[in-house]
């Protein structure tokens, strides 16, 4: 058992959330806007999301892209998405919060676990615009989060597996660290072993084919829809296994 690992699959479709389940994922992040990073899916699509699959489900709580410096109004609707998850029977939710200088807002992120119980909190990639990483752990540690999603402070985990095995071991029992950027079926073991991860974040996903019968090329905001690569995941899934 020492050396099981599991995924997490960053789903941006309900059919990525079957997939994700089909090919034996423990739990899905489930996000709206993937072009910029996530953001907080709609009711619709959480309670939909929630009625068709079994593993655990943790909604992105993220009610903008760019930074995680939010204002009292952006923080209210943080508090209501929350409320919005527990009442659909969400496991958990992925958030994350910051002062201004980009240090962990422990503050306002013990808040959002107070209002999250019983769900538990993944504290997501706030981490990697931390200036100093090992107190940014020691804070999330200190509001009680389950886990850390973190690139290693780089754009792709694979490329901070050091770093990475230094948070594993300063964490230990304490919290999860999760690696999640850039990790694919060709690295997830390699870096399962670099890092002494047991928890692995992948959205592995590619874009559907736009299937409408006519396209006005003149109009460029179609944008994609994208969906987990059923193939890829389980590749990913086998690779932690074997």
């Amino acid at each position: 058992m020492a050396n099981t690992a599991v995924l997490e699959v960053c789903a941006f479709h309900p059919t990525s959330c079957l997939i994700a389940e089909k090919c034996g994922a423990v739990r899905v992040e489930l996000c709206d806007n993937p072009i910029e990073g996530g953001t907080t899916p709609g009711y619709g699509t959480i309670k939909l999301v929630r009625e068709k699959i079994s593993i655990k489900l943790y909604p992105i709580i993220r009610p903008r892209s760019g930074n995680y410096f939010y204002s009292d109004d952006e923080f209210e609707i943080i508090k209501n998405d929350i409320e919005i998850c527990k009442q659909l029977g969400c496991d958990g939710i992925s958030v994350g919060i910051s002062t201004i200088n980009s240090e962990i807002d422990t503050e306002r992120l013990k808040r959002i676990v107070e209002w999250a119980m019983p769900m538990n909190v993944t504290c997501n990639r706030v981490f990697d615009s931390a200036p100093e990483p090992f107190k940014a752990l020691e804070d999330i540690i200190s509001c009680g989060c389950e886990r850390i999603l973190t690139s290693g402070q780089k754009s792709a985990a694979p490329d901070a597996a050091d770093l990475l095995k230094q948070l594993v071991q300063t964490a230990g029992d304490r919290i999860i660290i999760m690696p999640g950027a850039g990790v694919k079926s060709t690295n997830i073991a390699q870096l399962k072993n670099a890092s002494g991860a047991k928890e692995f974040h992948s959205s592995a996903r590619k874009i559907v084919p736009n299937n409408v019968t006519y396209i006005n090329k003149e109009v460029s905001d179609y944008g994609n829809v994208y969906i987990a690569d059923e193939a890829e995941v389980k590749a990913m899934i086998n690779a932690l296994n074997n």
